[in-house]
């Protein structure tokens, strides 16, 4: 592909914090999202309380003219309220992606439990929306080919495929993204940074791994255990200098699937503190459609950054943060993360 077949065109903010609801004083963002049994739209926001503790909403989206302009609250549907989501000085439920897995007859949620032991991926379904099962938190199969277990590492931005693919070893699988974060010294002082074999860039990258159809059908928690890791993409550009990380869950078109994800630059100092010094924008890559650990093609420059007042400005400054995509009338719209703060809207078309 000589040039990138997909574009981003801004549309407007469709959630930002309700005055005097201290649930959402510090910022409304990174919504997963779904269709409700009745075939409406819903974001799942995540919530940001004062003391930083995040919650997951429920939040009916309101079109006009097939285009998303607002939203109206129905409550939450996910709380810190698990051992493993609370930690002395911290809790909370994070940045949901959610993947409709027809083949299931559910929704499936990642989100980030930030516990005891810092942010873990964590599982949960429903076939409503409105009420969530968790599976628990993610564990990895020990590969001894990588000489290092990925159990290890804390891990974020993970989101599964909408249908089963071929794994490595030919299993029919269900396959999911994420971002493990090599740095074990942020919770074990001393121990710094530990890498598989074979890798050598530090920085953070996405990452495939894959859970049988099979066994899902056999034990719907085996969604939780997660094997055949593989490297997909590092950062490569110049707006992903930093790392990179996977955005909604990918969507299948012509030329495979879409992944649309966040490229980071700037200095993080610590992986557990908001940042202030940072710019995500948001990029996009082709996978193979047979094998989506192979990326076709990808942006050398983002396809969305922070340019507007409100992208620009809040809880954490210069943020454009891809996770939901939906399709409203024939047409697909990408929502996004805006400086940690509100959630905006953009259209996906093809250049």
């Amino acid at each position: 592909m000589s040039e990138f077949p997909y574009r981003l065109t801004r549309v407007g903010i469709v959630m930002t914090p309700e005055p005097g609801n201290d649930l959402e004083a510090e910022g409304v963002l990174n919504p997963g999202s779904g269709r409700s049994p009745e075939g409406d739209l819903y974001l799942l926001p995540r919530l940001v309380a004062t003391g930083n503790v995040s919650r997951i909403g429920l939040a009916k989206v309101v079109v006009e003219g097939g285009v998303p302009i607002g939203v109206e609250r129905e409550g939450l549907v996910l709380e810190p309220d698990r051992g493993w989501e609370r930690g002395a000085t911290h809790a909370g439920v994070e940045d949901p992606r959610v993947t409709r897995i027809d083949e299931l007859g559910l929704d499936v949620m990642t989100y980030v439990a930030y516990g005891p032991l810092g942010p873990r991926t964590a599982v949960a379904v429903s076939d409503d929306l409105r009420e969530w099962r968790r599976l628990g938190p993610v564990t990895f199969d020990y590969d001894d080919s990588l000489d290092m277990d990925l159990g290890l590492f804390h891990n974020k931005d993970t989101v599964f495929f909408p249908t089963a693919v071929t794994a490595p070893d030919g299993v029919r699988s269900f396959a999911v993204l994420h971002r493990p974060m090599w740095n074990i010294g942020e919770t074990a002082p001393g121990e710094g940074i530990r890498v598989p074999a074979g890798v050598t860039d530090t920085r953070q990258s996405i990452w495939i791994s894959y859970v049988s159809v099979e066994a899902v059908a056999r034990d719907l928690g085996n969604l939780t255990r997660w094997g055949q890791h593989r490297f997909v993409a590092g950062p490569e550009f110049a707006f992903e200098e930093l790392k990179i990380g996977g955005g909604p869950a990918p969507l299948r078109v012509p030329e495979g699937w879409l992944l649309l994800h966040h490229g980071v630059t700037g200095t993080i100092d610590s992986a557990f503190a908001q940042q202030q010094n940072v710019n995500y924008a948001a990029g996009a890559m082709i996978l193979d459609g047979d094998d989506p650990s192979i990326v076709l093609a990808r942006t050398a420059e983002p396809l969305l950054a922070p340019a507007t007042d409100d992208e620009r400005g809040g809880i954490v400054p210069n943020v454009v943060f891809p996770t939901a995509i939906e399709e409203i009338d024939g047409a697909h719209y990408v929502f996004y993360g805006m400086a940690d703060s509100k959630i905006g809207v953009a259209l996906l078309e093809h250049a």
